[in-house]
């Protein structure tokens, strides 16, 4: 296990505190292992005569936390379909964990304000559900992160699709469809607690059966394999029939593989080819930047460096 450029998540809020009281880190604990976390951990192995190379592996953590073993990421130890939710949500915010599960926009697309990893919105009614079960199953934290604010919530969702466009429309700047403070912020915090991530992993569920469906028609049945569905569904929709015909045609030209994993690496490169190439053409890279980046395990994503089984748990081992 390794925290490098790109991790996110509580353990590098508790590499960032760490470096910060030895004097190394100057900036904020945000739980995000970018450039200025990355110069700290090399200052520090520079300072301890380790191998310097801005890595955060089992023996600069043991340095670092006085003989203490690694930690895997929290995400490691959650539901598949938490850890999919949690990567292709890093790719459609440019967020880390817990960020990713916050997405929030404003009405740019006239739905009002989109908020979760999947922007559920509320001019298509697909936001409202999200918010009355959290204010159903769990009161006291859904009130505990409004406070004063939270009876102006609890008009919002009794009100009709009309009033709630016309108030999401008020809290937030017209020009750039941005939402205002104190919205914005209370909106973030419900979006990083538990409860409110596990309801978005409830809503994500048909998704992740159909991914799942994908898997099967295609011999795959990796975790990663369902995480590069998973994003197809997400991110593209489907997968055509002629695609389907395309990636079946290329699978026949696949030599016997020695070995099993090897082989599903290379039907999840071709379905990340053939998926990109049909994507429209403002947005073909991108979509194979995505889709490679889980077929390889490893890559880069606006920018951003991601590592499968490092950052959230996802191997090359069968789904459960």
């Amino acid at each position: 296990m390794n925290y490098i450029r790109g991790s996110h998540g509580p353990e590098v809020v508790k590499i960032q505190a760490e470096l910060q009281k030895l004097g190394w880190y100057r900036g904020p604990l945000d739980g995000d292992f970018g450039g200025g976390t990355e110069s700290a951990v090399r200052s520090f192995q520079s300072s301890k005569g380790l191998s310097v190379d801005g890595i955060v592996g089992p023996d600069t953590w043991r340095v670092l936390f006085a003989g203490e073993e690694i930690a895997s990421p929290s995400i490691a130890h959650e539901s598949i379909e938490k850890r999919c939710l949690a990567l292709t949500g890093s790719f459609e915010t440019n967020a880390g964990i817990p960020d990713c599960f916050a997405g929030l926009t404003g009405d740019f697309d006239g739905q009002g304000l989109s908020f979760g990893v999947l922007q559920w919105n509320l001019g298509q009614g697909s936001l409202q559900p999200l918010l009355a079960e959290m204010d159903r199953e769990y009161p006291s934290v859904i009130q505990q992160v409004f406070h004063e604010n939270y009876p102006v919530l609890k008009a919002v969702l009794e009100s009709t699709l009309s009033e709630q466009l016309e108030w999401a429309r008020s809290i937030q700047d017209p020009a750039r469809s941005t939402v205002r403070e104190p919205w914005r912020g209370l909106f973030k915090t419900l979006g990083r607690t538990d409860e409110f991530q596990n309801i978005e992993v409830r809503h994500s569920q048909e998704l992740h059966q159909q991914a799942l469906q994908l898997c099967r028609e295609y011999g795959l049945e990796s975790e990663r394999a369902a995480a590069l569905m998973f994003d197809i569904k997400v991110q593209n929709g489907s997968i055509s029939r002629i695609v389907r015909e395309q990636i079946l045609q290329d699978f026949k030209s696949l030599g016997g593989a020695d070995d099993p994993a090897n082989a599903e690496v290379a039907r999840m490169r071709i379905i990340a080819n053939r998926r990109a190439e049909a994507a429209n053409p403002r947005w073909v890279e991108d979509v194979r930047a995505r889709k490679l980046t889980i077929a390889a395990g490893v890559g880069v994503v606006h920018g951003n460096h991601y590592d499968l089984e490092a950052q959230y748990g996802i191997r090359m081992q069968p789904v459960p």
